[in-house]
């Protein structure tokens, strides 16, 4: 499969900036969506092209997940110098010495409070099940009868609708509430800032993701995997598509960096117009 026109287009101007950022959503986009969060694992060939542009100089990699923390670590096996938002921006690791979230105690009562909600909605729904993060609980349906499901979905949000200081988001048969405010998209911008990046790259699937797409700036190239509206400029079908996606940005890359600084600046310009 190839990478289409248009979005090619787009990488190999990308592949020129002095800087690059790939960040990339974890499930439906590195890995194929499961019933069973545990079992999601990054198809290897877009595992090995990550690994590839970690290994670049003047190239960073990030995981951006509505995971927690320590579930993207189970089930990406991320190298060590790959930065990591999780929890929808609310968790970070950028490092040894990065600081674990920590809740004060009107947010530690108020989770509280959300979990015995979505526990009581669990409960009267069969398939469905609770998820706890660090600052949040996530209620997940895919396993359920649809109706089931929907149900389900619906009773959660309206009661974790009336609470002050919840930050509620549905995803793809999730729904999450949060009690610190926190998105994709702040998270992004904080990789930015870090990393002191001049172009990102960035793909996801689910509507959790849109913030990150708005996050992007001029000359980054977003990437929306599957069907829905978004703000995303380019698409691609599936993980596989990502995969695809993932060594054509190595290879341009490498020889972007493979190209002597005065020929780059004469090449890239060319590819903007």
């Amino acid at each position: 499969m190839a990478v289409e026109a248009r979005l090619q287009h787009a990488l190999e101007r990308l592949a020129f900036t002095p800087v690059l950022l790939v960040c990339m959503d974890f499930d439906g986009t590195l890995a194929p969506l499961t019933d069973r969060a545990e079992d999601a694992r990054a198809l290897p060939a877009a595992g090995e092209a990550l690994a590839g542009l970690t290994d670049l100089p003047e190239t960073r990699t990030a995981l951006v997940s509505g995971r927690a923390l320590a579930s993207l670590r189970d089930v990406a096996s991320p190298d060590e110098r790959t930065l990591l938002v999780a929890s929808h921006g609310a968790e970070t690791w950028i490092g040894p010495d990065a600081e674990p979230l920590e809740l004060d105690d009107q947010q530690r009562d108020l989770l509280g409070v959300v979990t015995a909600s979505v526990r009581r909605v669990v409960d009267a729904h069969p398939g469905t099940s609770l998820e706890e993060k660090p600052a949040g609980v996530v209620l997940h349906t895919r396993r359920a009868e649809p109706e089931v499901g929907d149900a389900a979905t619906d009773e959660a949000v309206r009661e974790l609708s009336t609470m002050d200081g919840v930050h509620v988001m549905q995803g793809k048969k999730v729904v999450e509430a949060s009690v610190v405010s926190a998105s994709k998209g702040d998270g992004l911008a904080t990789l930015r800032e870090l990393t002191g990046a001049t172009g990102i790259l960035f793909a996801g699937d689910d509507v959790t993701d849109e913030t990150a797409f708005a996050a992007l700036a001029p000359g980054d190239v977003g990437v929306k995997v599957g069907d829905g509206d978004t703000a995303a400029a380019y698409r691609a079908e599936d993980p596989e598509h990502v995969a695809e996606l993932l060594s054509t940005v190595l290879r341009l890359r490498r020889d972007a960096l493979d190209t002597p600084p005065l020929d780059r600046e004469r090449v890239g310009p060319s590819l903007d117009e």
